[in-house]
């Protein structure tokens, strides 16, 4: 007997998009946007790399969170359950007015962010902190509209999944958590990594009253509209490559157009389909050069320790034998990070919440124009906005606004800009991170600080402390630690001074 699938018919507009997502994104010139998320494969890659809070620590809440906070039509008032969790183990209470460490989710369900982040446990006790973990509206149980498939049904109704609107329900949730508490002077300090890191920060400048302090970790908040080299990224990650090894280096480099001569071949995708031992056959060569390209980038993105992925990339490739050809020390280094697998290119996936959810993000207001320059390990492939426009549309029906992020939250000149203007904001990066060449890097003001390591990865600062830990890395949080200290002494002090005024 055959079993066909059944899906309920409210289902299929959502199973269309995601069926358009999983066909897009082989056309003339780059168009994809690569991954930011301060834990991806973080559980898979490191075990180890766990917070010590306990679920039993972790209590769970849901918010009426308002659809739609910058309108007064009737639709604006519809509400939705947005999830936060928070943790009371070590808050000195609200009569002692001790603080807050708010964290921001992102682009994913909040469920790995609990065990993952660990910068707020870690400090918990030297703060006497409540834990605050806020998840991001369209992502993990906080749906719109009362489920996935509604919320994601076209563009009216993702329309309201912006950042906007994001860090609004931010600040509300947090206002409410103060007022349920009467912890009316409890200072809060809001924490995020990658994209939470840009609402971190962009949380601070536009709501004030809400948070003391940001620590923005990896938050790419320069890389739009031009401000950043398009190429940028990618350049990153070569020298992350060939500071490994200069031979790795010089093998991926030529390894590209060794796949192209063999694919023009006759039989010759099937050729490089047995090579790389693909999930299924190939249907260009382009298939698999974007799989490469996406592996060395998440490489070099998380090049962490203690495994260090682009180290054990660079083992595969120049501990493969000398007499092997080039493709197949390329598959070597494949095989070093992917360890033992039954096939390793093209495997079957199915777009998660988060894929589609950042598809989303990207084609609207999140146009983060990473191209590759002509001077990388890569061959060129430029930054295409029109291609990307037209993708964008001919997925959802709407363009994406290439330069709301610059309009609304600001980021040309931001030295000038914010030299006078913000404060209490941490954006902190590690310089093997692609994505840090679009962060801020020089310290802007005496409170607008940037701190950053050579060595450090993708919100590497905010993961759980380690015993393993390099001092460099140990020394980054100590610093971040004392900043924020001196946040909370100047908070406390004006407060006390306004409390004794006659």
């Amino acid at each position: 007997m055959n079993y066909s699938p059944k899906f309920p018919v409210q289902w299929l507009p959502f199973m269309v998009m995601v069926l358009s997502i999983l066909l897009t994104g082989i056309s003339a010139g780059r168009t994809d946007i690569p991954r930011l998320s301060p834990t991806r494969g973080v559980i898979i890659e490191h075990p180890d790399f766990l917070s010590s809070a306990t679920v039993s620590d972790l209590r769970t809440f849901y918010y009426p969170q308002t659809l739609d906070h910058f309108n007064y039509q009737p639709q604006s008032y519809a509400t939705f359950q947005q999830r936060y969790v928070m943790n009371f183990k070590y808050w000195g209470g609200a009569k002692k007015s001790a603080p807050v460490l708010a964290y921001l989710g992102a682009e994913g369900p909040l469920d790995g962010d609990l065990t993952v982040i660990g910068f707020l446990n870690d400090n918990a006790v030297r703060f006497n902190a409540l834990l605050v973990y806020i998840e991001h509206r369209y992502y993990g149980k906080s749906i719109p509209f009362g489920s996935r498939e509604e919320a994601f049904k076209n563009a009216s109704t993702l329309g309201y999944f912006n950042s906007a609107q994001a860090i609004a329900d931010y600040a509300e949730i947090i206002m409410h958590i103060k007022n349920k508490l009467r912890a009316f002077y409890s200072p809060v300090i809001v924490v995020g990594g990658s994209y939470g890191g840009m609402l971190a920060s962009w949380l601070r400048l536009k709501y004030p009253h809400v948070a003391l302090g940001a620590l923005a970790s990896s938050a790419p908040i320069l890389y739009f509209d031009k401000i950043t080299p398009r190429g940028a990224y990618f350049s990153v990650v070569t020298k992350d490559f060939r500071e490994a090894s200069e031979t790795c280096y010089q093998t991926i480099r030529n390894s590209w157009s060794v796949i192209d001569r063999i694919a023009s071949q006759p039989n010759g995708l099937s050729t490089l389909s047995m090579i790389f031992k693909t999930c299924k056959p190939l249907k260009s060569s382009s298939e698999l050069k974007n799989e490469l390209e996406n592996m060395y980038a998440v490489a070099a993105q998380y090049d962490r320790p203690p495994r260090y992925p682009v180290t054990v990339v660079c083992g595969g490739i120049d501990g493969a034998n000398e007499k092997q050809d080039i493709l197949d020390k390329i598959f070597a280094g494949v095989v070093a990070y992917k360890g033992n697998c039954s096939c390793y290119i093209n495997p079957p996936t199915n777009k998660s919440e988060t894929d589609v959810g950042w598809r989303w993000q990207t084609c609207s207001e999140m146009v983060i124009p990473i191209g590759i320059g002509k001077r990388t390990m890569f061959q060129p492939e430029p930054f295409n906005l029109n291609n990307f426009l037209q993708e964008c549309k001919s997925l959802y029906g709407v363009p994406p606004r290439p330069h709301w992020v610059t309009s609304y939250y600001g980021g040309h000149n931001i030295e000038l800009v914010l030299h006078r203007f913000g404060s209490n904001i941490i954006f902190s990066n590690g310089l093997r991170d692609p994505y840090s060449r679009g962060g801020v890097l020089e310290n802007i003001s005496e409170s607008i600080l940037a701190v950053h390591t050579v060595n450090g990865s993708h919100c590497l600062d905010i993961l759980p402390e380690m015993e393993s830990d390099p001092e460099w890395l140990v020394k980054q949080r100590e610093t971040e630690v004392k900043i924020i200290k001196g946040w909370m002494a100047q908070y406390y002090a004006d407060l006390k001074a306004i409390q004794i005024k006659p």
